[in-house]
């Protein structure tokens, strides 16, 4: 672990955000903590972001444990991978995920054997260990339930599928804010002092569907938000401008996998189709070609590209 020489971020509305350096990455992936009687983290990150959280919810006057409940937003090992571990500091915590997503806890292996197969030698340096979550310490939520944290806070449940099928949304009534863990894309947290605001879907593998991402999306923008959290990276008020680019980007993520497909080629074609798309746009922005924020795109690329084809050649079997 490196040492972390940034605070938990405060904010306001008693959410503060603590940086888990996912893929040893900056500004990756974000972990949230919220500071009501039932101290509560939503997201957890990969399990070597675990040491992170530990310090940054000491870093905030409190114990791991304090810790009441650990909030998955959907278990992809970004984002829950480190519960099972996380939960070994948390004597006093309970973890919260979709039903669809509880057996996957309890037993990682199918998940951990499909990251493996994605990021292939790196895969144990950045998700290991991944402890299985005792099924006592399971609580399932899904679509209309809720949870009271607090005097004045109880979180809404809801199933926002389209990234994955055991997603979560939560809304937060105090902030009037949701997270939305991948169903509503990603930021990219390395723009902003450009002062861009960026953001592109997650369409990764194997539950990607774009009719359901939409849906999700357009329900989520119903609600008339004041905040989004996302899983990567931090919070935004520029609701609409994010529901609107990633919408537009979602169909341009399509389109270049039908052609993809239909000229027989593999998800690396996508994937480098879509990387001059964006990079063409950022360099129309003022982002050089030599910024490090490509090499995080360029990633995010790659697995959703993975996620667009398997998606593909589903419909293609169902036809």
């Amino acid at each position: 672990m490196k040492r972390n020489n940034k605070r938990p971020i405060s904010l306001g509305n008693g959410i503060s955000l603590i940086d888990g350096y996912d893929l040893d990455v900056e500004s990756r992936t974000g972990i949230y903590v919220l500071e009501e009687e039932e101290l509560t983290i939503i997201e957890t990150g990969p399990s070597p972001s675990v040491p992170y959280i530990k310090e940054g919810i000491e870093g905030l006057g409190h114990d791991l444990t304090g810790v009441k409940y650990i909030i998955l937003t959907h278990i992809h090992l970004d984002h829950g991978g480190g519960a099972g571990r996380l939960l070994q500091l948390c004597p006093n915590a309970t973890v919260i995920v979709h039903p669809k997503g509880k057996r996957h806890l309890i037993d990682p292996k199918k998940l951990a054997a499909g990251a493996r197969a994605i990021y292939g030698e790196s895969f144990s340096d950045l998700f290991d260990p991944i402890i299985p979550v005792p099924e006592d310490r399971i609580i399932i939520k899904t679509e209309g339930d809720s949870l009271t944290i607090g005097p004045a806070r109880k979180l809404e449940f809801w199933d926002t599928p389209g990234h994955s099928r055991h997603h979560l949304g939560i809304y937060d009534p105090v902030s009037n804010g949701m997270f939305i863990g991948d169903t509503a894309g990603i930021r990219y947290e390395q723009l902003v002092p450009h002062g861009i605001d960026y953001f592109l879907p997650s369409t990764s593998p194997n539950h990607f569907d774009p009719v359901a991402m939409r849906a999700s999306i357009e329900r989520m923008r119903k609600k008339d938000l004041d905040y989004i959290y996302f899983g990567h990276f931090g919070a935004t008020e520029l609701v609409n401008q994010t529901f609107n680019q990633v919408l537009f980007w979602l169909d341009i993520f399509v389109e270049e996998g039908e052609r993809a497909v239909a000229e027989e080629k593999g998800y690396d074609a996508i994937a480098k189709g879509l990387l001059e798309k964006v990079q063409a746009d950022l360099q129309d922005k003022g982002i050089p070609d030599d910024h490090k924020v490509y090499t995080i795109i360029n990633l995010d690329l790659q697995v959703s590209a993975l996620g667009i084809i398997d998606y593909l050649q589903k419909q293609l079997r169902e036809k």
